[in-house]
């Protein structure tokens, strides 16, 4: 063998030695697992996320907040032009003016009928006397002419005075007939009336609320994400305004074999530790366990090979927890989520809970 190829092989069996030497340094170094009774996982913290929208078409007018904004529920965000539906409700208050004086003119005729009728029956009643003695007196007048005591002209003008009172009756009697049915109309008047006043008032009542939901409001307490529309622009009903991320609502997703997940309960215990935060160890729920498995995402970095099929889990951190350090709570961020699998199991050192202060 040649002298340069004999330097080559040292070189090439030092340079393997090395090797092993590295690898076995990292295999003595490296984390000690925690065993068959606990999972992990990595994945990113996220948060519920809300789009404040205009309910109506319209111009958005002016938006109160900036991106990174805190914001309460009930917080106005931004407010929609409403000159139209202040004048469409201008117009409805006078449709419920009008409708009330119809009303009250209804109401007038019904009282009027209603005197037209009394009126009419002391007319049936004053006929109804003066029949009465219309009939006693052609009765006399019969019998005395029987006896030839009165001329035969006497019944003749006594009968037709008789047929007169009658007539007269029966017209009194259609009078209080017709004010009945005067009564009658002006009553479906005023029942009328009284609709059209409540078709105007409920017109006012749905502008009043068309106008406050103009006011766009932060529908929970939450960080302003991003500005999806900017004053001026004409939007659609429904037209996203605003995005927010609900800090009441984070969590982690992260994927777990199903020899894993199947151990895994819904309001488990699960510690997470953040990349950004490593000294503490912060605690969740978890809230959702996938009932079907699915191939995992290629953003969550497994052991496994994307091929194998995996469960997605849910763990919600304390809402609680997260109210008093909502300045420090960020989306995107990523980290580990422990999994006790054996509840009859301590939490090691290194994994019991830690949060600030």
């Amino acid at each position: 063998m040649k002298a340069q190829d004999k330097k080559s092989l040292t070189r090439l069996l030092i340079a393997a030695l090395v090797v092993a030497g590295i690898g076995a340094g990292w295999f003595a170094l490296r984390p000690s697992g925690l065993g068959d009774d606990f999972a992990s996982a990595n994945g990113r913290i996220e948060a519920t996320e809300v789009d404040v929208a205009s309910k109506l078409p319209g111009r958005l007018h002016t938006i109160s907040v900036e991106e990174g904004d805190f914001v309460e529920a009930g917080q106005v965000l931004a407010q929609m032009d409403t000159q139209n539906l202040e004048a469409q409700l201008a117009q409805a208050r006078a449709q419920v003016r009008q409708a009330e004086n119809a009303t009250h003119t209804a109401s007038a005729q019904v009282a009027l009928r209603e005197s037209e009728k009394v009126s009419a029956e002391a007319l049936v009643s004053q006929r109804q006397a003066e029949l009465t003695a219309a009939q006693k007196r052609h009765a006399r007048t019969a019998t005395l002419v029987k006896r030839n005591a009165l001329p035969q002209q006497q019944l003749d003008d006594d009968l037709a005075r008789l047929q007169s009172t009658q007539a007269a009756l029966a017209a009194a009697r259609a009078q209080v007939q017709a004010a009945s049915a005067g009564i009658q109309a002006a009553s479906s008047q005023v029942i009328e009336a009284q609709s059209a006043v409540e078709a105007a008032q409920a017109s006012v009542e749905r502008l009043q609320s068309d106008i406050q939901d103009s006011q766009l409001k932060a529908p929970r307490t939450g960080r302003v994400q991003y500005r999806i529309s900017q004053p001026g622009e004409v939007l659609g009903a429904g037209g996203k305004v605003l995005n927010l991320v609900d800090l009441n609502d984070v969590y982690m997703t992260v994927f777990l074999p199903a020899s894993q997940a199947g151990r895994i309960a819904l309001g488990a215990d699960v510690h997470l530790i953040i990349d950004a935060a490593p000294d503490y160890v912060i605690p969740a729920k978890v809230s959702f366990v996938a009932s079907v498995a699915q191939f995992t995402p290629k953003t969550v970095e497994t052991a496994s090979e994307r091929e194998k099929l995996m469960f997605r889990v849910k763990a919600r951190i304390d809402p609680e927890l997260l109210s008093k350090h909502l300045a420090q709570v960020k989306t995107g961020v990523p980290g580990m989520a422990y999994f006790k699998l054996d509840e009859n199991v301590e939490w090691p050192e290194r994994l019991r809970i830690k949060v600030p202060q």
